[in-house]
């Protein structure tokens, strides 16, 4: 595994003339602890030679930043690889990846060891070329869709910066039990842990945190609705706990329908909006849906 990261960007035509500092810190959204390290390591280089923090850089200039491991919180990756790479990836660059996860399968790791995670079939697509996977975000385990990975550990903070400043966005589709009305709005109901069960989360629990979704019906059957739903905020469990606070829990959710399970459960993050690192390039991905979600969804609209 990697020492030491390298990155080099050309900077756009379009670039405004700005200090080294501001470049790193607020164009490229750099942590300062980063920055802090490259100052004293002298491993900002422009266009071949070391620049200081307050030197100016310039359209076209070429800037490559070297970090060896002493910036980062945690620099080592420490999930084992799958023994197949078995991945749908929508989006790859020298940065991330972004991956179809498959629904009934964890996103990561509990404990040191455990294996049959997503991470660890991304520790095998990217073992050949001597990468490692970071994690952004996470998917519950029965929740299917786009998922973001970092291949370095440079871009982890940076992400996270994104996804606080509404940068990335998250959308999904959920098949909810009954008819939800009016047809859109916004929940703000805050969430916390739940006093009678440590796997759930409940509205205005014990150490609640402010959460926003807001949805739109797409469609409606005598039992059920077709939700999609934007994620203002990222609390563990937020779509399934709203809407079973709403009175209309996932269909199929384990946790917060009352009703059992007949099969998979029907959530999907469908659309990614993403701002890349370094370039600012916007990207809408799609996911596309698991069989079994696909054809329900044929059933309602016919």
């Amino acid at each position: 595994m990697n020492k030491e990261w390298q990155i080099t960007e050309t900077l756009a035509p379009t670039q405004t003339p700005c200090s080294v500092r501001t470049l790193l810190e607020k164009q490229w959204l750099l942590p300062r602890r980063f920055t802090h390290f490259l100052r004293i390591n002298k491993n900002v280089i422009i266009n071949g030679h070391y620049r200081n923090m307050n030197d100016l850089v310039s359209p076209h200039d070429q800037v490559t930043l070297t970090f060896t491991g002493a910036e980062f919180r945690t620099a080592a990756s420490s999930y084992r690889p799958s023994s197949q790479a078995r991945i749908d990836v929508l989006y790859e660059n020298r940065d991330l990846l972004v991956i179809n996860k498959p629904a009934g399968k964890k996103s990561h790791p509990n404990y040191p060891g455990e294996m049959g995670t997503v991470l660890n079939d991304v520790a095998a697509y990217l073992q050949p070329q001597g990468l490692a996977p970071y994690i952004v975000h996470r998917l519950d385990q029965q929740t299917s869709g786009a998922l973001i990975v970092a291949k370095n550990p440079i871009v982890v903070p940076i992400l996270d910066r994104l996804i606080s400043m509404g940068a990335i966005h998250r959308e999904y589709l959920a098949l909810a039990t009954g008819q939800i009305t009016p047809a859109t709005g916004k929940w703000t109901w805050s969430i916390g842990r739940d006093p009678d069960d440590r796997r759930k989360r409940a509205v205005a629990g014990p150490k609640a945190q402010h959460a926003q979704t807001t949805y739109q019906v797409l469609r409606t059957t005598a039992t059920t609705s077709l939700v999609k739903l934007t994620l203002a905020t990222g609390r563990t469990h937020q779509i399934r706990v709203h809407l079973a606070h709403s009175g209309h829990p996932i269909v199929n959710d384990p946790l917060y329908n009352p009703l059992p399970a007949t099969g998979p459960m029907f959530l999907h993050g469908k659309w990614l909006r993403l701002s890349l690192p370094f370039s600012g390039e916007k990207l809408t991905l799609t996911a596309p849906e698991p069989a079994f979600f696909s054809a329900h969804i044929h059933d309602i609209i016919s």
